[in-house]
């Protein structure tokens, strides 16, 4: 299926090349007209790679929302909607597991809520299987600090040293890319002085979550993307 954008750059397109063509039933092109229809036919190609991802998001995401919230008294496991309710000033944990993308608890006000997504990368080469944006749009002044942990053999928590760290200004918002951030622990967890790059449901370790302050009215934009990202060596 074709996105919006695509849809409209392509009848950009279409519309270009008529008009050549008219045109051209008329008179010579000069050099000049030329000139002016290539650099034309150049902004299309720009825009195009833009639309199929080149320095935004792309297409056929999977969008769920993070926003903070006092408390919420209703029990949402198992519930659908793709807003995920954290506790407000305070800090929540989202628990992880190995599957489709699906929020599973959408209830975080109480300390705790759950979420499933694909393993990124399954033989921890670097590169991503798909890509996590994210983006503030709450009140002005909001935050929110966000690492990825795991817990190994003997109960010892691990989070990255590698985290998420967003503040909201007034004005729009850019989605960044947050996969590095998200997706992998950068930590030593075998005190060797030594720090590994572990992506998630790698089974160095297990009970894997992400660690969640937020600050503020907080309301973020996360979006998971079928492109590829490559992440730092650890």
């Amino acid at each position: 299926m074709k996105s919006d954008g695509t849809e409209k750059l392509e009848g950009l397109e279409r519309r270009v090349v008529e008009k050549i063509n008219k045109l051209g039933d008329h008179m010579k092109l000069s050099k000049l007209s030329s000139r002016l229809v290539m650099a034309a036919m150049g902004i299309l190609a720009n825009h195009s790679a833009l639309a199929a991802g080149g320095g935004n998001t792309g297409g056929n995401c999977y969008n769920m929302q993070i926003i903070a919230h006092k408390s919420k008294t209703a029990d949402m496991t198992g519930t659908n909607g793709r807003a995920l309710f954290i506790a407000l000033n305070t800090r929540t944990k989202i628990l992880l597991q190995e599957g489709p993308f699906n929020i599973i608890d959408r209830n975080g006000t109480d300390g705790q809520a759950s979420f499933s997504l694909p393993a990124p990368d399954p033989t921890n080469s670097g590169k991503t299987a798909y890509s996590v944006y994210m983006r503030l749009v709450g009140k002005p002044h909001s935050g929110i600090n966000m690492a990825t942990c795991g817990t190994d053999a003997l109960g010892e928590t691990y989070c990255s040293g590698d985290q998420v760290n967003m503040s909201r200004i007034a004005g729009s918002s850019k989605f960044l890319n947050v996969s590095q951030q998200l997706l992998y622990i950068y930590a030593d967890i075998n005190a060797d002085g030594i720090v590994e790059r572990v992506p998630l449901f790698d089974g160095r370790l297990s009970e894997y979550f992400w660690q969640v302050d937020s600050m503020g009215r907080l309301h973020a934009q996360v979006r998971f993307c079928p492109v590829s990202t490559t992440v730092a060596a650890p």
